[in-house]
């Protein structure tokens, strides 16, 4: 199997192959370069693993939550591939790609928890909760945009880490939720690689959708927009 994914998410931008089991990644942190650094990436990994775009079974994204700007980069040219070489898409949670991140740096053991948080702006996290089964995330709950003060841990899990860079507001959070946390990366960020390996089971597993069908996932129903000077 032949699968190219993208993410552009968060500040990083970055892009993946999974070819029959093995992963190869260009990433870079370029908070405003997505739009100038994803399709030299594509064209690039692409050409390096000596293939063409017509040679791909699928295509993945990080769909979101994270960034408005940078879900839309993503989902504009995973679309566009989509349709234009007719192929289908796998959706997968920015939240989940860093959980699977997780397990691994933090060595989440199995059917431990990992709790994951973005900074959302406007004084609010990202955050999603997942348990770690046979190495893959498995979501607990559903994911939710909210306060520190309103995150909440999901039962059923004794020992659990927390990922993601909205862990710097982990003052702001219940004693309930942030005295239970074992360790903490707030490092991790989602990456193609991650992806990658997420969109391969998903495929197998009957997920994949249309280029029409492969949408943003926002969680926040409104998104603020800051005025330039001299608009209305």
């Amino acid at each position: 199997m032949k699968l190219l994914a993208l993410d552009t998410s968060s500040e990083g931008c970055s892009v993946a192959l999974f070819v029959d089991g093995e992963v190869i990644e260009k990433f870079e942190v370029a908070p405003r370069g997505h739009t100038r650094l994803l399709m030299p990436m594509i064209r690039e990994l692409l050409a390096e693993q000596d293939l063409n775009p017509s040679n791909l079974d699928a295509l993945a994204f990080a769909c979101g939550p994270g960034s408005f700007t940078g879900v839309r980069i993503a989902t504009g040219v995973v679309q566009g591939l989509a349709w234009g070489l007719d192929l289908p898409v796998v959706s997968v949670s920015s939240l989940e790609t860093v959980a699977l991140g997780a397990i691994e740096a933090l060595q989440v053991n199995e059917g431990d928890g990992v709790a994951v948080a973005f900074d959302a702006r406007m004084s609010e996290l990202y955050w999603g909760c997942f348990r770690n089964r046979s190495g893959l995330p498995e979501l607990l709950g559903e994911e939710r945009v909210c306060l520190p003060s309103r995150v909440i841990l999901e039962p059923g899990i004794a020992n659990w880490a927390g990922a993601g860079q909205g862990w710097a507001f982990r003052d702001g959070m219940p004693d309930a939720v942030s005295g239970r946390i074992n360790s903490v990366d707030e490092a991790l960020i989602p990456r193609a690689s991650w992806v990658a390996r997420l969109a391969a089971v998903k495929f197998s597993q009957g997920w994949a959708v249309s280029a029409e069908q492969a949408q943003p996932v926002y969680i926040r129903d409104e998104v603020t927009w800051k005025k330039l000077p001299g608009r209305e």
